[in-house]
């Protein structure tokens, strides 16, 4: 634990509380800045500085202990695939709307499956 900069806790033995996995003593041990991510926070937590549903700083250390993780991520997906469209468009269209394909930009030169008639990947 002591050398870990991220660890992710799981857990669980259905219909009691979560096992400590991590003692204070280990969190103590981690550094500065270190994050746990305790996904057992619904049933208590694998660690017993878990706060369920908050994300707190003990001893310099993060603990996440989000109590519905699957719902974060899909917004989470959503989000990055949006951001990851709008950052393509703006490399293939310009500031006044027009479309510029720039075959010296290596990642619009990779992602172009025709062009003029032809197809350049198969």
């Amino acid at each position: 634990m002591a050398q870990a900069d991220i660890v992710i806790t799981t857990a669980l033995i259905p219909g009691r509380a979560a096992p400590v996995l991590v003692t204070e003593d280990m969190v103590k041990s981690m550094k500065p800045g270190s994050v746990i991510v305790d996904l057992a926070a619904p049933q208590g937590g694998n660690c017993p500085l878990t706060e369920p549903g908050q994300t707190v700083i003990k001893h310099g250390v993060t603990l996440i202990g989000q109590t519905n993780v699957p719902a974060l991520v899909a917004a989470d997906a959503s989000a990055l695939y949006a951001r990851n469209l709008l950052d393509f468009l703006k490399l293939i269209i310009t500031k006044e709307g027009a479309l510029n394909i720039d075959m010296e930009d290596d990642i619009v030169a990779a992602c172009l499956m025709t062009q003029a008639g032809e197809v350049r990947r198969k």
